[in-house]
């Protein structure tokens, strides 16, 4: 099912390349200088800022709940749980007390990237290896590995779509991977020197977007799909 980067290059795939449509900016917030990671409950948007858990009313941009847990990459929610992914490990949280209930081990023991929730699964990200990893959210063991031929930041996935951020040097984009090749099939380009860090989608018309060193979380339209 998994292909080679090299045989992606051998393969073309042409995509549909558009500008990022960014639809509003929300930080930074004090003490929030960097975002690592970014997650939707269906009504707040949470974001991984080192020390802490913080999140964001998306209608007023207002701080609405911060937890004092570390995380230094993705963030998923599931549900019901927050999934954390701090150092060399995925802490589960209650997003209500900040508990950690359960924590596995990171994938990627500390060289992890985005992380995002889907079909009973977390999805995890490797920066530097340009692949995703389907894990299992009980015990960490790897499922699946999903190539892609650019570096991974955040990872998400709405109505059956694969997407996840790059970010090399001072261009980002946000694209859409065929799940089976990992080829590009959609790009979204953000301006010149706006990062993406986490990523995840309101499961709507929207992606929010983590900007790195920025310390802002960006909204970014998501596009409609094609009638076919």
């Amino acid at each position: 099912m998994n292909r080679s980067q090299d045989n992606m290059v051998d393969t073309p795939v042409r995509a549909s390349t558009r500008k990022a449509e960014i639809v509003r900016e929300y930080g930074p917030y004090p003490g929030a200088d960097k975002i690592n990671g970014v997650t939707h409950d269906g009504r707040l948007v949470w974001a991984a800022t080192g020390a802490r858990l913080i999140a964001i009313d998306p209608a007023s941009g207002e701080l609405a709940r911060t937890l004092d847990r570390s995380g230094d990459a993705g963030t998923a929610f599931d549900g019901t749980w927050l999934y954390q992914i701090a150092e060399a490990r995925i802490d589960k949280i209650n997003p209500a007390t900040g508990e950690v209930v359960a924590s596995i081990p990171a994938p990627g023991q500390g060289r992890d990237s985005g992380m995002a929730w889907a079909e009973g699964s977390l999805w995890v990200g490797q920066y530097r290896d340009r692949k995703i990893l389907q894990i299992d959210p009980e015990t960490g063991a790897v499922l699946r590995t999903i190539e892609s031929n650019r570096f991974v930041t955040g990872v998400t996935w709405v109505d059956g779509e694969l997407w996840h951020g790059t970010w090399e040097g001072d261009e980002s984009e946000i694209l859409r991977i065929d799940p089976a090749s990992g080829a590009v099939l959609e790009r979204l380009e953000l301006p010149q020197g706006v990062g993406v860090s986490g990523l995840e989608s309101d499961g709507a018309g929207l992606f929010y977007a983590g900007g790195g060193t920025s310390g802002k979380v960006r909204a970014v339209r998501r596009p409609a799909r094609e009638n076919t």
